[in-house]
């Protein structure tokens, strides 16, 4: 049974990668994920605001050193024992490619157009096989159209473009008028897949404190059906890498949005449950699903269902929803 498959230009042993998440930041835990079975890792990300607050906490560190007095230099730390977010980073991912023979992607999350994005060039200087760019942006600002919110995604896909040549891949939300479209966008605009898709956590309001609450909650099976949807209707439309992550618990959601049309399924939540184990499960469970529906590879299982080759393509689109409404009986 060849499970094997592409993505990035990459030559992957299977199609599961566990995505971003704390699980990277040890290399002991990132070393059980690969011996589970995992084909490449996503590495926790590195943030844009992580990066200007240490900055400026640093420039202000420095000017206060400059004023004070020469007893109270030592009490301040020097550059040379200092070791920012970035540098933190890029240790571990020399510690993650030294430790792993699967390839490891380094993840970007920011959402302006600024000096962050030069780190993408010691990220591939580190050893990252591939960058992925999360950017989280919430667009609360009344007067940013939606091709506002567009362009600076794409803005950003050409900065990071300029200073990398390793594959550079983008994390998005569904939440854009015309996914298809925007996408394409991307493409063009040099990027070499897309994640499918980013899940925004919602905060919630204590009834006690009346304070906002940072709750977060994992993922559950349901929401890869939006993701095999989308990837279904792009298969065939984009010459990008589909990548699906959020809600892949088990083996059947790797299946069908293999079937859909993906190149690899991200999993998280089910790690962060159940433990690095579950992948040989669900690779054991995706191989005998294969072999007894006389599939011979996962290439040949790959966009069998998407909307190109589907036995009832128009069921992905709007008449699914009529049929689906009048279906329903009390």
């Amino acid at each position: 049974m060849d499970i094997t498959t592409n993505y990035l230009g990459l030559s992957l042993k299977n199609p599961i990668v566990p995505s971003a998440s704390p699980l990277s930041k040890n290399t002991d835990s990132a070393r059980a994920l690969e011996d589970a079975g995992a084909s490449a890792l996503v590495m926790y990300s590195l943030f844009e605001e992580e990066i200007i607050e240490e900055d400026e906490t640093f420039d202000n560190l420095m000017h206060a050193q400059a004023l004070g007095s020469a007893e109270a230099d030592s009490y301040l730390p020097l550059p040379d024992c200092y070791k920012n977010c970035l540098e933190l980073y890029l240790e571990q991912l020399g510690k993650l490619k030294t430790s792993l023979e699967i390839p490891v992607i380094a993840s970007l999350n920011g959402t302006t157009n600024g000096g962050w994005i030069e780190h993408a060039k010691d990220i591939e200087e580190a050893g990252a096989d591939a960058l992925e760019l999360n950017i989280y942006h919430i667009p609360t600002d009344i007067n940013e159209s939606g091709t506002d919110v567009e362009t600076r995604y794409i803005d950003i896909i050409k900065a990071v473009r300029q200073q990398v040549s390793i594959p550079v891949t983008c994390k998005l939300t569904s939440q854009f008028s015309s996914p298809a479209h925007f996408i394409k966008q991307l493409e063009n605009a040099g990027a070499d897949g897309v994640s499918l898709f980013n899940r925004f956590y919602q905060p919630d309001i204590n009834l006690e404190t009346l304070e906002i609450d940072a709750t977060l909650q994992l993922s559950s099976p349901y929401e890869s059906l939006l993701r095999m949807h989308w990837i279904a209707l792009l298969y065939g439309q984009t010459g990008l890498s589909l990548a699906a992550t959020g809600g892949i618990h088990d083996a059947n959601a790797v299946i069908k949005l293999l079937m859909a049309g993906a190149d690899v399924t991200h999993v998280c939540s089910v790690l962060l449950k159940q433990g690095a184990a579950v992948i040989k499960d669900i690779l054991e469970e995706m191989s005998r699903w294969l072999e007894e529906n006389e599939y011979e590879s996962v290439s040949q299982l790959k966009g069998s269902v998407s909307k190109g080759k589907a036995i009832n393509p128009i069921a992905f689109e709007r008449v699914n929803y009529l049929q689906v409404l009048q279906g329903y009986h009390l």
